[in-house]
């Protein structure tokens, strides 16, 4: 399969593109490195990495931003920043991409373990990962021909506690290479409209 990798340089990025890389032809796309460059919060930087990229047979996600800020210090601007960001970046990867996937295409999103159990100062991430799981539900009952779609929505990572743990405490991490894994099973695999979840 040729798959489109958005994110690759990131933690999870380079754990997806391990995961896939051998029985894949991967193509790497993001901000500041990679086969492409693209911007998620620019809606034409999206339009021209998959004119760059041309026909595909996945997408896969691993990218997306949003601030960690207490709810009564939050400007308007920083929830817009996490929507335009993390949510609209990864629907228009879909609602753009719709076109470029092969008929029995997938996409695959980043979500997160904040859409069901949230922290202190997380509310823009919770915000942002309930309405990505809820829009890959629906979105699934509206592809084109066979086209699929799910989210990984893992919990910290393993790798990541010395940097996010203090804000996780007693949440169980998972290491990128699980998640990375899930990554494979949504893309290889023939569910769609599902939320797979990692960690508590």
């Amino acid at each position: 399969m040729r798959v489109l990798l958005i994110g690759a340089t990131g933690r999870l990025g380079a754990g997806v593109h391990d995961a896939l890389r051998e029985r894949h032809d991967v193509v790497t796309a993001s901000r500041s490195a990679g086969d492409v460059n693209v911007d998620l919060r620019d809606p034409g930087s999206i339009a021209a990495m998959y004119e760059q990229v041309g026909r595909i047979d996945a997408v896969a996600s691993a990218a997306g931003h949003v601030p960690y800020e207490p709810l009564d210090e939050l400007a308007l601007e920083d929830v817009q920043a996490g929507i335009a960001d993390k949510l609209l970046g990864q629907v228009e990867l879909v609602r753009q991409g719709i076109r470029h996937v092969a008929d029995d295409g997938s996409f695959t999103l980043i979500s997160g373990i904040l859409a069901r159990q949230p922290i202190r100062t997380g509310t823009v991430a919770s915000l942002v990962n309930g309405a990505l799981e809820s829009f890959v539900k629906a979105a699934a009952i509206e592809l084109p021909a066979k086209q699929r779609i799910n989210a990984v929505s893992p919990t910290v990572f393993t790798e990541a506690l010395d940097e996010y743990g203090s804000f996780f405490p007693g949440f169980l991490p998972v290491p990128v290479s699980d998640a990375a894994a899930t990554f494979v099973r949504s893309i290889e695999g023939a569910q769609t409209g599902q939320v797979y979840e990692l960690g508590s």
